[in-house]
């Protein structure tokens, strides 16, 4: 679809698709998140699917003519896609340069270096935040996994005392800081300042991992006191995927922990320098203003850690340039499907928007005394327990209250998302991905899972907007 047409496409969506009533539209955006609930939980099909179904099905409940509720969806793909998908797929390259060179190694061994035991939760919380920085939640669990089994087993650890340390650094950084592709689809819907809610979703992100991680896990341990299973431990990863020095594949070098951590950090600062030149200068004409907001665009920013992560993270491990461009290739099939459900996402919330649902619960919520983002992690929490899906709770909840963002200031915008972003982590349970693949790597059963895992996920959620609703009073 060339740029033309999605404007066009846009265009002709911007008109409301129906002219429901607040009870018709009610049972329209029920009906829909049922349809794709069930989908997904009972009929176990893929989430892109559903989310096109579901989209399909609460434009025809709310009344609104095929043909509109199709060009509805297909504008709110196609402009997902082309705002965050670019970000999603350079996210996705440097992650992979990360653990192909090493460098991910490398940044684990020093830090596990300088950790005694009492230390060791909180040396796990560090590695998982920083490794987690660029990479995908699943990739980071499989990336760490082998690094937590490990330490548990030398040091004589409960499992949970490592690995919930680890797993909330991981989880954090996937609901609540961009480049991670909830997060960025949230600041694109409500319109926030993506330099600002950076920067806010590190004040957040850092006493919601502490206690949910190195804290809980004291008592995630006396819960379920079990010990790394030993079938997990001795398991060898795909030669192909696995960090150099761990794939035989001749390559022994490492990039140095300094030069690993600042390619990681780049992007980041980059982004945090544009949103403090906004703050300082705020003059959208003044040249450094304009040079900054280049410099510290996502595109631009995440461009230039990727490229520059080819030389210190490549070079340093001593990649060839087919090397390289093979890493660069193998990054980028595996994020076709998270592209795709993040596309269909926006689809979904577009739907919604052009049916009035975002103007009805702007309504409807005006007699209400409740805090505008109490109200959105609210509506997060509740889509993220309905599809188990955290990336889908944010995107259907971002939505729903881009209306309500419109008179907000820059600064309670960026905590809109992170509100949001909070709510989609809520109780990961058995319809979520995620809560399996935990499971399965730790070796519990359910019953552990529940008291550990979903306990760690809702904890993180409700820290998380606490943390949202005390900066809201200050800032």
């Amino acid at each position: 679809m060339t740029h033309l047409s999605v404007e066009m496409l846009a265009a002709d969506a911007a008109e409301p698709i129906t002219s429901a009533g607040h009870a018709q539209l009610g049972i329209a955006v029920l009906a829909g998140i049922a349809v794709i609930v069930l989908l997904i939980s009972r009929f176990k099909l893929h989430a892109f699917l559903s989310l096109i179904i579901g989209s399909l099905v609460l434009g025809a409940v709310a009344g609104a003519p095929l043909d509109k509720a199709i060009a509805s969806f297909s504008a709110g793909l196609g402009t997902t896609v082309a705002g965050t998908g670019v970000l999603i797929a350079l996210g996705a390259v440097l992650g992979k340069l990360l653990a192909d060179s090493g460098g991910a190694d490398q940044i684990v061994d020093t830090i596990l270096a300088r950790a005694g035991g009492r230390a060791m939760p909180w040396a796990m919380v560090l590695i998982a935040g920083i490794v987690g920085l660029p990479i995908f939640f699943e990739v980071g669990i499989v990336l760490l996994i082998p690094v937590v089994l490990l330490v548990a087993k030398r040091g004589n650890f409960s499992l949970m005392r490592i690995g919930i340390p680890a797993l909330a650094g991981l989880s954090v950084m996937h609901g609540l800081i961009p480049p991670h592709p909830g997060p960025l689809v949230a600041v694109d819907a409500v319109g926030a300042n993506l330099g600002i809610t950076l920067a806010l979703g590190v004040v957040v992100a850092v006493p919601t991992a502490i206690i949910a991680g190195p804290v809980f896990s004291r008592y995630a341990a006396r819960w379920v006191d079990i010990h790394p299973p030993e079938q997990m431990l001795h398991t060898p990863g795909d030669a192909a995927d696995s960090p150099a020095g761990r794939t035989g594949d001749g390559l022994q070098k490492r990039p140095g922990f300094g030069i690993t951590v600042a390619t990681v950090l780049l992007p980041v600062v980059m982004m945090l320098a544009k949103a403090l030149v906004d703050i300082v200068v705020d003059d959208p004409e003044h040249t450094v203003q304009r040079v900054f907001d280049v410099v510290g665009s996502p595109l631009i920013a995440l461009l230039t850690a990727v490229v520059v992560g080819m030389f210190t993270l490549g070079r340093a491990a001593g990649f060839t340039r087919g090397r390289t461009a093979a890493t660069v290739e193998r990054s980028l099939a595996p994020i076709a499907g998270v592209l795709l459900i993040v596309g269909a996402g926006g689809g979904f919330k577009q739907t919604l928007v052009d049916a009035g649902v975002g103007q009805m619960i702007l309504d409807v919520s005006k007699g209400w005394h409740i805090s505008t983002l109490l109200l959105a992690w609210l509506i997060a929490v509740a889509i993220r327990l309905a599809t188990g899906s955290a990336t889908v709770a944010t995107i259907s909840a971002a939505g729903l209250v881009a209306p309500l963002a419109a008179e907000l200031s820059s600064t309670h915008g960026a905590l809109l998302v992170l509100a949001i972003g909070a709510g989609s982590l809520f109780f990961s349970h058995v319809n979520d991905a995620g809560f399996w693949l935990v499971k399965e790597y730790f070796g519990m059963n359910v019953g552990q899972t529940l008291k550990t895992w979903s306990v760690m996920e809702t904890l993180i959620s409700v820290v998380g907007i606490v943390c949202v609703l005390l900066l809201s009073l200050v800032l």
